[in-house]
């Protein structure tokens, strides 16, 4: 159902933000987006604010667009309303890098990149 939800651009259900092409590696991002998927916004928020990954950092900025997106949209909301409905975090390009290692030889870096998609929704629905 939900990826249903995000691959139609025409779903009226939920307000969403997409960060593409973050340089940080999805692996490391989606235990920071499982703590927050179904919690409400100032809960999500509050617990985004105090954990030390980088990825909480990354994914604070998209949820508070989402969250921008919801208020903008629709003006009779307020924050204590809204809940995250669904984080995604997927794969994005990988860019390769060559590392010179030792007798000639050289290994393949690969940067990864990924794209943060959230929506976000009314509560009471």
């Amino acid at each position: 159902m939900a990826k249903e939800l995000l691959t139609d651009k025409t779903v009226k259900s939920g307000f969403r933000a997409e960060s593409k092409f973050i340089w940080a590696s999805p692996h490391k991002i989606r235990p920071v987006a499982d703590m927050v998927r179904r919690k409400s916004y100032p809960d999500a928020m509050a617990v985004l604010e105090h954990m030390p990954q980088r990825g909480a950092r990354l994914l604070r900025k998209t949820v508070k667009s989402a969250a921008g997106n919801a208020l903008v949209s629709n003006k009779k909301l307020d924050e204590d309303m809204l809940y995250i409905k669904d984080v995604q975090v997927n794969d994005g390009p990988r860019v390769k890098r060559i590392w010179i290692r030792g007798r000639g030889r050289a290994d393949m870096l690969l940067k990864r990149m990924c794209h943060i998609t959230v929506v976000i929704d009314e509560a009471g629905k």
